[in-house]
């Protein structure tokens, strides 16, 4: 995979033999363009962009003269009434953006176009301007558009998103690389949010993949892609993300060494070192909570039977030291059958989260007690 910017390969001539080639087909592409278009429009298109020779700056005007055989176009300044001929080559000229795109895929040779919804409609046109230039157009896959987190629109100018730059601030580039290649066809919602789920998943996943030996289920897991067929193995000692933020949560720590304190615990043979994995999410995990868990955490004040169920909980653990998450777990749970949650245990867990930890939701109690400690 190549990087190519579009200004140096105009400036640099790259484009040149295909605008040349533009030019020579200029009433087909006309053809193709004028009926997309207004009434208005239509008078006055022109597939061509001169650069500006007095001021640099691309001017949206309309053609005079086509002269195929010295490779140009006379344009006419609507501002200051003065009539020039330029070159289409050397960077002296560009496309409007169908023909451009089109154009590309041509002098590119793109074998595969991945672009959002609203190209959609466009696709006929990129196709023809591009066999009309003797490319074959590429193979064309939309994805949708990505929402906010009510499910509207993102904007620019409301902020209602999250950038790949703050995306990379919070978590590795796999996890968002996940977020991007799962139902790509279905509108998803970007925001923050959305990011513990994706490096947990992003862990499972890679878990996953070398559980088995079976090809067809290791093509069809997200993490072979992404990787390039070169999954790398990571061991995590089990502690995902969201196990991380709900330490962090209880810990409030400055640094990281305060969570590899509690995780030595729990796995001794745990250290930056031989995890340089979990190091790092250690270090998203506490960068995403001061940034943003921790100005949303609002406390519950328990009620004098969710005390009695704290101290049921507390007695039951003094029990529990050597006890596995699993069994910790299913102590809790039978807590909260007999202190009459047996129909509603979701509403028992999101009192324990909010008391304990300001928020809804959190990690199952069981595998975060053994790693916090009793």
């Amino acid at each position: 995979m190549n990087f190519y910017s579009a200004t140096k390969c105009y400036n640099s001539g790259m484009f040149d033999n295909m605008l040349l080639k533009v030019l020579a087909n200029y009433e087909k592409i006309m053809e193709i363009m004028l009926p997309t278009l207004r009434e208005e429009r239509q008078a006055t298109y022109c597939p061509f962009l001169p650069v500006c020779p007095e001021t640099g700056k691309i001017l949206q005007i309309s053609a005079i003269k086509v002269n195929k055989d010295a490779g140009t176009i006379t344009f006419q300044n609507h501002n200051t009434g003065k009539i020039f001929e330029t070159e289409v080559t050397k960077g002296r000229c560009k496309l409007q953006w169908k023909p451009d795109f089109a154009m590309r895929w041509a002098a590119l040779e793109v074998d595969y176009e991945i672009y959002g919804k609203d190209h959609m409609i466009n696709q006929h046109i990129y196709s023809k301007i591009c066999q009309v230039l003797d490319g074959i157009p590429p193979i064309q896959f939309f994805y949708e558009f990505f929402l906010d987190d009510t499910g509207a629109k993102i904007s620019k100018s409301k902020g209602n998103s999250i950038t790949v730059e703050q995306w990379l601030t919070y978590a590795p580039m796999e996890s968002m690389l996940l977020f991007i290649y799962q139902s790509p066809a279905k509108a998803k919602r970007l925001h923050f949010n959305v990011i513990p789920k994706n490096v947990d998943d992003y862990l499972a996943f890679i878990k996953k993949y070398h559980q088995t030996d079976d090809q067809v289920a290791r093509l069809a897991n997200p993490v072979y892609h992404i990787h390039l067929g070169k999954v790398p193995n990571i061991d995590t000692y089990n502690l995902n993300f969201s196990l991380l933020l709900n330490l962090a949560s209880v810990c409030n720590p400055e640094n990281k060494s305060v969570l590899w304190g509690f995780i030595n615990k729990y796995a001794p043979d745990a250290s930056a070192i031989s995890c340089p994995y979990l190091d790092q999410l250690i270090e998203f995990a506490i960068r995403y909570y001061n940034d943003y868990v921790k100005v949303q955490k609002k406390y519950l004040i328990p009620s004098i039977q969710q005390r009695t169920i704290l101290e049921q909980i507390d007695l039951t653990l003094t029990d529990l030291y050597e006890a596995d998450a699993e069994t910790i777990q299913s102590a809790i749970y039978k807590i909260g059958i007999n202190n009459g949650y047996d129909g509603n245990l979701r509403s028992y867990f999101q009192e324990l989260y909010q008391i304990l930890l300001g928020q809804l939701d959190g990690p199952r109690l069981g595998s975060f007690i053994k790693l916090f400690g009793i």
